[in-house]
């Protein structure tokens, strides 16, 4: 497991290596106007609340959300973005050949992947642990109780590394069974196949509210790691990642200031302070700097919303999970997010 896991690095590297020279130009956002739309992962199958199709066959979820805010600051008009179906091994690789401008696929800002695989990171817009679900009838009270079982994994993923590091600090032996498609590790642990799974605390309560008996699985109490989910682009391109890290702040700005796609306009035409008008664009300022226009933010707030709006119909009480903010509340709510200052 691990000499696969340190190959695929390795590959990783070699190619992300080949492809800096591009991200050196500083050029992508000037590629992305060119070609008049944003190109953004999305999953080989869904992985729910972030990146999952409908019924309509149409994307959705907070990653998606993200990129759909992205393409309304980039070109007014959340539609110009297209979403690439690829697996977690394709991310870097597909980054690497242009395949897609940036990463947002619940992805974490690690060491390996800033000096190795030379990739830059936004501010995190979710921070959430890594965490353990087991199958109730086991009676497990934690994950040393499990010693000698066996526990799914996603293939190809810091999940996979933090479950070996976290069982062989703890010295706990158990079968890793690493699988590629999310729908696939759930099915593995579901079937009886494995006795726990490892993922990220939000996936696992998704999983475990749309089972079939929600009631026959417990999350064990052991955190694995905490982890910054970021988007993620190729170093060299410090325009493109203030693009990235704008477009965020843009979010929570608005969501701190009461700033909704519903009274923005309303906002824009009395602002109530010379931050809030520039950073809609009322007066002038805010957008030449980063190569878009001056009315981007009010672009992105009108039609994609603020942070609340875009988490509450992905993961919120606006969606089938119903879940919690948590940690990843504002700052003025109980959580760590905050803005950058729009000056």
């Amino acid at each position: 497991m691990k000499k696969t896991m340190q190959l695929t690095l390795a590959a990783a590297t070699v190619a992300l290596s080949a492809g800096l020279a591009h991200a050196e130009n500083g050029d992508t956002l000037k590629a992305v106007q060119a070609r008049g739309t944003l190109n953004c992962p999305g999953d080989i199958g869904s992985y729910l609340g972030f990146a999952e199709v409908d019924d309509k066959g149409v994307w959705k979820g907070l990653d998606i959300e993200l990129c759909h805010a992205m393409a309304a600051a980039i070109f007014g008009d959340p539609a110009k973005s297209n979403i690439v179906p690829i697996d977690w091994a394709q991310r870097w690789p597909a980054l690497q050949s242009g395949d897609i401008d940036i990463v947002i696929k619940a992805s974490g800002g690690t060491r390996s992947r800033d000096t190795e695989l030379g990739l830059q990171f936004s501010n995190s817009y979710y921070l959430g642990t890594t965490k353990v679900m087991a199958h109730k009838e086991l009676n497990l009270a934690s994950l040393k109780d499990a010693d000698g079982g066996s526990i799914c994994v996603p293939a190809s993923t810091s999940t996979e590394r933090q479950v070996a590091s976290y069982l062989e600090a703890k010295g706990i032996k158990m079968e890793i069974v690493a699988i590629e498609k999310n729908e696939e590790v759930e099915a593995a642990y579901f079937s009886g196949r494995c006795d726990t799974y490892a993922q990220w605390g939000p996936v696992l309560a998704i999983a475990a509210s749309q089972s079939d008996d929600p009631t026959a699985h417990v999350l064990l109490p052991d955190v694995l790691a905490l982890e910054p989910e970021v988007m993620i682009v190729r170093q060299g391109d410090d325009n493109w990642v203030d693009v990235a890290n704008w477009t965020l702040s843009a979010l929570l700005f608005a969501e701190q200031e009461g700033i909704t796609s519903a009274n923005v306009d309303e906002i824009k035409a009395n602002p109530p302070s010379a931050e809030i008008g520039k950073f809609l664009g009322a007066t002038p300022g805010v957008g030449a700097n980063l190569g878009l226009s001056d009315d981007w933010g009010y672009n992105v707030i009108k039609k994609v919303g603020n942070f609340s709006e875009i988490f509450e119909r992905s993961l919120g009480q606006g969606s089938p999970y119903k879940m919690p903010r948590e940690m990843t509340a504002l700052w003025k709510d109980g959580g760590v997010l905050f803005p950058l200052v729009f000056d």
